[in-house]
This record gives C-alpha cells, sequence and structure tokens, in this order.
C-alpha cells in the first residue's frame, strides 16, 4: 500500500502473516514545555500505526535544532518526553537524526506491524455503518488561544493532555470489533479526513453536529478570534465537499481546525459500533457516535 488514497501509513508485506506499517510525522511546538511537546509529538506520531490496524515496533527520533538560539538542555527535555510516550506504546527507540535549522521541530519515524488480513484504510467504509470519534475536537484553537495568551490554565491543560494521550487503547479496543475503516484526526481537521474516508470508499458521511465533542472553551475562543490560520485554509479547500443546509457557517470552524495528536475516526457495524462503545465507556476510553455512512450522495459529507 501507498499513497493512492491519503492513508495514514505504507504498508509493506513481508510473509504471509507479516507486513511492515511504516509512517513519519514531525511537528512544531504546540506547547512552551519542552517535555510536553516531546509527548505530544511522540503520540501524533505513533498515532498513524495505530490508525491503520498496526502496533509499533520501533522508533526513530527526528529533529531539526537551532543551536545557536536555544539551549542542548531544552532538546534534552523534548527527547525525554518523547521517550516517555514510546515506552508507553511499547516501542523501541533505535535511534535517530538531527539537523541544524532555525526552527525547532521534532517528531519520530515509526515502524510496526500488522496481519496483511487485518490492515485498516480509510477507504473501506460501508453504507450503513456508524462513525465514531475519539478525541474531542479543538487542539488547534486552544493552542493558538494559548499563544495569544488568552487561554486559562485550565483549557491549555486540557488541550496538552488531550494530545499527549496515546491512541493506543482506542484502537487496541477498536481491534476486537471488526472495524470496517479508520484514520486519525490531524492536520486536515475532521472535515478533511472525513472527506478522504467519503471520496476513498464512494460514500457520503453524514455528521451530527451538535453530538461532535469539543474541548473547554473552543466556541469562546473562537468567538474572540484564536482560530488558527490551518482552520480558515482547510475550511477554503474542503468547504465544497460539505453539504450544509441547515448551520452557520463559524458553527463549523471546529470541524475544520487542524488538530495535532487528535482521535481516531472509525466506521463499524451499527452492532459492533454500539458493542464498542458500551466497552469503550467501561473501559473508561473516550469515543463517541458522531454519524452515519450513507450511500453516495452529492457531496462526499453531510450535515445533520
Amino acid at each position: 500500500m501507498g499513497p493512492e488514497t491519503s492513508d495514514d501509513g505504507g504498508v509493506y508485506c513481508l510473509t504471509p502473516e507479516i507486513a511492515l506499517v511504516e509512517s513519519c510525522d514531525v511537528i512544531t511546538p504546540p506547547a512552551d514545555d519542552a517535555r510536553a511537546f516531546g509527548r505530544i509529538a511522540a503520540a501524533n506520531a505513533l498515532s498513524d500505526i495505530y490508525a491503520m490496524g498496526g502496533r509499533p515496533l520501533t522508533a526513530m527520533n527526528i529533529v531539526f535544532f537551532p543551536v545557536c538560539s536555544l539551549p542542548p538542555e531544552l532538546l534534552g527535555e523534548v527527547l525525554a518526553g518523547g521517550q516517555e510516550i514510546i515506552n508507553q506504546a511499547g516501542c523501541c527507540l533505535v535511534g535517530g537524526h538531527t539537523v541544524e535549522d532555525e526552527e525547532f521541530k521534532y517528531g519520530l519515524s515509526v515502524t510496526g506491524t500488522v496481519h496483511p488480513g487485518a490492515i485498516l484504510r480509510n477507504s473501506t467504509a460501508r453504507p450503513g455503518d456508524l462513525v465514531v470519534l475519539t478525541k474531542p475536537l479543538g487542539s488547534g484553537i486552544l493552542t493558538t488561544a494559548v499563544k495569544g495568551e488568552m487561554a486559562t490554565e485550565a483549557q491549555e491543560a486540557e488541550a496538552v493532555g488531550w494530545m499527549s494521550l496515546l491512541n493506543r487503547a482506542a484502537a487496541e479496543l477498536m481491534l476486537q470489533y471488526r472495524p470496517s475503516a479508520c484514520t486519525d484526526v490531524t492536520g486536515f481537521g475532521l472535515i478533511g479526513h472525513a472527506g478522504e474516508m467519503a471520496q476513498g470508499a464512494g460514500v457520503t458521511l453524514q455528521l451530527e453536529l451538535t453530538a461532535i465533542p469539543l474541548m473547554q472553551g473552543v466556541a469562546a475562543q473562537i468567538a474572540d478570534g484564536m482560530v488558527p490560520s490551518g482552520c480558515y485554509q482547510n475550511r477554503s479547500f474542503y468547504r465544497d465537499q460539505v453539504e450544509n443546509g441547515m448551520y452557520a457557517e463559524d458553527l463549523l470552524l471546529p470541524l475544520f481546525d487542524p488538530q495535532t495528536s487528535g482521535g481516531l475516526l472509525i466506521t463499524f457495524s451499527p452492532d459492533n459500533a454500539r458493542r464498542f462503545l458500551a466497552h469503550a465507556d467501561q473501559e473508561g476510553v473516550f469515543a463517541r457516535l458522531v454519524g452515519e455512512v450513507l450511500p453516495r450522495r452529492q457531496s462526499p459529507l453531510q450535515m445533520a
């Protein structure tokens, strides 16, 4: 598997029982705390392996560091934060590479494994499926508010907490209930990644706006103008894919918000979706029913 349907990772089959899943992701700091930056960047990179149904095995650090303007101790804190999350994933750090650059960036190249018959794709949703999301939206908006000194401490802590949370528990639980398709919600926002799912499968995803979870304070920060430029760029690019006859355009802004280390967007048969949601609730794994898959209509996405 390559880049044909914008899947979250590439897959190379080694044997009839084992395939490699590979991905790479690098981000700029979404948080002021160095260790939090490392945790977020690592969780963000590892998420792609989980979205493919895989188990991460090895990781390599990728660092772009301004040696003339930042102390090396800061880099040590970032790498320590990344190591914490790599350890949580049961993954092994095997090396990495550092480049001198004017802007600090950090991420991972990750390799995992998956059975060739159990690969999850973003292009295989089926009409009649239900759509589940495993993290609330709003990290881009709240981190913009943090940079603008408009966020409360509670809002900053919530955004950092969600971005640092591995998708491991949600992914392992998901695999018990035969998902039909999966992706993770990152830089293209919920609308962008849901649109890729719909286009790839030739279906329409109907999303229930009032059911989509948001982080605390997102609506208030939008009202105060704390909206990242990427949110508007996503809206300009993807708005034509959305059939929206009910809601004012600004109400949809959180759905275009570029997420860092966002949740999994999963489709299941109705019975399996309900069983997954019940089990997730029992295990304390965040999951919300946010829509359903319809036969293809005029637009790939429809708001309800």
